[in-house]
Order: C-alpha cells, then sequence, then structure tokens
C-alpha cells in the first residue's frame, strides 16, 4: 500500500512541472516578411503574420503573406483548439530551417489567431 501512495504521490508532482512554461517576452525576434524569411540565415528567429491557406501533409502547411508563400511546419499540439481557415490572420513565432534537399520552410514554435477577414 505505501508503494502505491508513493508511486501516486511522484506522479502527482511530475505532472505539474510537465505543465509550466515561460510566458515572459522573447528577445531577438523581428518581423520578417515570406520573402525575407526565405532569404534569412538558417535558425534565424522571427515572427510572420498572414494566412496559412492550405494543408500539405500531417504537419505542413503552405503560409502566404503579401510577398509570397513558404512551407511551414505546424505540431499538433501548438493548435490548442484554435479554429483556423485560409481567411484567418495568424502571428507566428518561427525559425528559418531547411530540409534535406537545402528548401527553405519556417519551423513554427507557436501561432495565435489574430483575426479573420
Amino acid at each position: 500500500m505505501k508503494v502505491i501512495v508513493i508511486v501516486v504521490t511522484i506522479f502527482l508532482f511530475n505532472t505539474g512541472l510537465v505543465n509550466a512554461q515561460f510566458t515572459g517576452p522573447v528577445a531577438d525576434r523581428s518581423e520578417l516578411s515570406v520573402e525575407k524569411a526565405a532569404e534569412a540565415r538558417v535558425g534565424t528567429y522571427a515572427v510572420v503574420t498572414g494566412h496559412i491557406i492550405n494543408q500539405l501533409g500531417e504537419d505542413y502547411y503552405t503560409f502566404q503573406d503579401d510577398t509570397g508563400e513558404i512551407r511551414v511546419e505546424i505540431a499538433q499540439s501548438l493548435w490548442r483548439n484554435q479554429a483556423v481557415n485560409p481567411e484567418t490572420v495568424v502571428r507566428m513565432q518561427v525559425e528559418v530551417d531547411t530540409n534535406i534537399f537545402g528548401r527553405r520552410y519556417l519551423w513554427v514554435e507557436s501561432i495565435d489567431v489574430l483575426e479573420e477577414e
């Protein structure tokens, strides 16, 4: 019985630690257009604002702003039950990355819905 109580206690304390997160400001995030992001150095952190216009695969989408389109990778956990369609304006914190073929894409760290047009 003592073993069960100890295991349950450890489990309860560990789940609280997993849910913790930093909510303060993020340094060195400049607003970039798709055109500039496509030319940015790999590893550059930025913020982009525009529309997700279609889904390419499980976690891959096409993102568009006034300057063009680029592929983005958005993990399912980042959606946070937010409804997004091609008319929805979103702001994403991203990191510029490349795939094994050298093609640039944006790895999304967070996504926020701003408005629908």
